[in-house]
């Protein structure tokens, strides 16, 4: 075996993983007394990210569950930038005119380290026979990084604050809000259809 080999043998290869980022919902909770069916109205309120994402964010809801049937606003148009008061938070949302509340929480991104063995071609050993070929081969470690995002969203009824419906999602090696909020915005109204919270998206 050649100098050249044995150093590409020793060589950790350290890569971004580029797969297509995807959210999926990890728990939820719904309260099984909540029989009053589908909000009319909604008002979207981003938590805990900056207000370039939040916006971004309360606006892809918002036309998400327009496209099912129901009227929805964002909460930017309701609050200013900085963090709401608990008396500012509730004169938004009366004066919004909404039944349903969903905030949206940001809760961390975790980078993640993923070690795996990736097999290469050496140069074979000389001879006859199929163990030239065989041994050959050889294990190198291949190091990925990603970072998954935690989102917490939930769900209040406005008529006497009562929450109705919970969810943990997680958005693998998300890219920017822009782009990961319509597939996280679909998985979230998904799981409250099915609770019969919000309308089913129309075909």
């Amino acid at each position: 075996m050649n100098g050249r080999w044995k150093v590409a043998l020793l060589l950790v290869v350290v890569s971004v993983l580029a797969g297509c980022a995807s959210t999926t919902l990890k728990d939820s909770w719904a309260d099984p007394t909540y029989t009053r069916g589908a909000f009319k109205k909604w008002i979207v309120v981003g938590v805990g990210a900056s207000s370039v994402g939040t916006r971004t964010l309360e606006d892809v809801m918002v036309a998400k569950l327009k496209a099912r049937g129901v009227d929805a606003v964002p909460g930017y148009r309701y609050l200013a930038e900085r963090r709401a008061t608990e008396q500012e938070l509730d004169g938004a949302v009366v004066a919004s005119g909404a039944d349903g509340l969903m905030m949206v929480h940001l809760r961390r991104v975790q980078t993640r380290t993923q070690v795996t063995q990736t097999m290469v071609p050496g140069p074979a050993y000389p001879g006859f026979g199929w163990y030239g070929v065989y041994g050959g081969w050889y294990s190198v470690p291949e190091v990925r990084q990603y970072d998954i995002a935690t989102v917490e969203t939930t769900v209040y009824e406005v008529y006497g604050k009562k929450l109705v419906w919970s969810g943990v999602t997680e958005t693998f090696d998300p890219r920017s809000v822009a782009q990961e909020a319509p597939q996280f915005s679909d998985v979230v109204l998904d799981a409250l259809a099915q609770r019969g919270i919000a309308p089913p998206a129309r075909s």
